[in-house]
C-alpha cells in the first residue's frame, strides 16, 4: 500500500473547513444582490477537499473522512450546547459595552441553534458530500481519468444542489414563501458551484502533486458505494 503521507492533512483540512463553516454560518451577508450565509467563505472548501480525497485516494477513504467530519461536527455542537447550558459566572451576566443583552444572552444568540436547523444541516451535509464523492468516482471511470475539471465541477453541481436544497427546505419551509425558498436555494447553489469552478486550477495543482507524491491514482471499479460501510 502507498504510504499516504498527505491523507491525514487533507482529512484535517476537510474537517476543519466543515466545523468553521458551521460556526460562522449564523451571520448572513450580502454579496451584491445575493444574500448568503457567511459559511460561503469556507464551506465550499470541504467539497474541494472531498474532490481531492475521492480523486486521489478513492471513494472508500473519502467515505471514512466524511463520517469523521460528521462525528467531529457533532462533538463541536455538543460542546457548544453544553457551554450554553452551564450556569454563567455572576459577572458574566452583566452586559458588555453598554449592550442591552447580558454576556450570556449575547453568547447564546451567536452560538445557539435550533434543533430543526441543526438536523437540516447534518442531513444536508451527509447527502451532499456522499453524492459529490459518488458522482466524481463514477465520472472518473466513465472518463477514464481524463477531464478532471469536468469531474470536479460536475460532482460539485450535483452535491451542492442537494446540500442547498435539503438544508434550506428542511430549515426554512413554512417560514417564508416557496418562491423565496427557491430563490435562496438557487442563489446558494450557483455561488457555491461558481466557487468550485474558480478554484479548479488550484484543485488541478493539488491533485497532480498528490498523485505524484503518494504514488496513487485510485479508480473505484470494485468499490462498494454503500455510504454506511466503514471498512474499505
Amino acid at each position: 500500500m502507498p504510504p499516504q503521507r498527505w491523507l491525514p492533512l487533507i482529512a484535517a483540512g476537510f474537517v476543519t473547513s466543515l466545523i468553521i463553516a458551521n460556526i460562522i454560518a449564523v451571520k448572513i451577508v450580502a454579496i451584491g444582490p445575493v444574500t448568503l450565509s457567511a459559511a460561503i467563505l469556507i464551506f465550499p472548501l470541504s467539497y474541494i477537499f472531498g474532490d481531492i480525497l475521492t480523486e486521489v485516494y478513492g471513494y472508500a477513504r473519502a467515505r471514512r473522512v466524511i463520517w469523521i467530519g460528521f462525528g467531529c461536527n457533532l462533538l463541536a455542537v455538543i460542546a457548544i450546547w453544553l457551554s450554553i447550558e452551564i450556569p454563567p459566572a455572576p459577572f458574566w451576566k452583566l452586559g458588555l459595552f453598554d449592550s442591552p443583552l447580558s454576556s450570556q444572552q449575547a453568547y447564546q444568540a451567536v452560538f445557539g441553534f435550533t434543533p430543526r436547523i441543526l438536523a437540516a444541516s447534518f442531513i444536508a451535509y451527509l447527502i451532499g458530500e456522499f453524492l459529490n464523492s459518488f458522482v466524481l468516482a463514477k465520472m472518473k471511470i466513465a472518463t477514464r481519468g481524463r477531464h478532471l475539471w469536468l469531474r470536479t465541477i460536475g460532482s460539485t453541481i450535483v452535491g451542492q444542489f442537494a446540500d442547498s436544497a435539503v438544508f434550506i427546505s428542511f430549515a426554512f419551509y413554512g417560514t417564508m414563501p416557496n418562491v423565496a425558498l427557491g430563490e435562496l436555494i438557487l442563489a446558494q447553489w450557483l455561488v457555491k458551484s461558481a466557487y468550485e469552478a474558480l478554484v479548479t486550477p488550484f484543485t488541478y495543482l493539488a491533485v497532480n502533486y498528490l498523485k505524484r507524491a503518494e504514488g496513487e491514482d485510485y479508480y473505484d471499479r470494485q468499490t462498494n458505494f454503500n455510504p454506511l460501510k466503514w471498512k474499505d
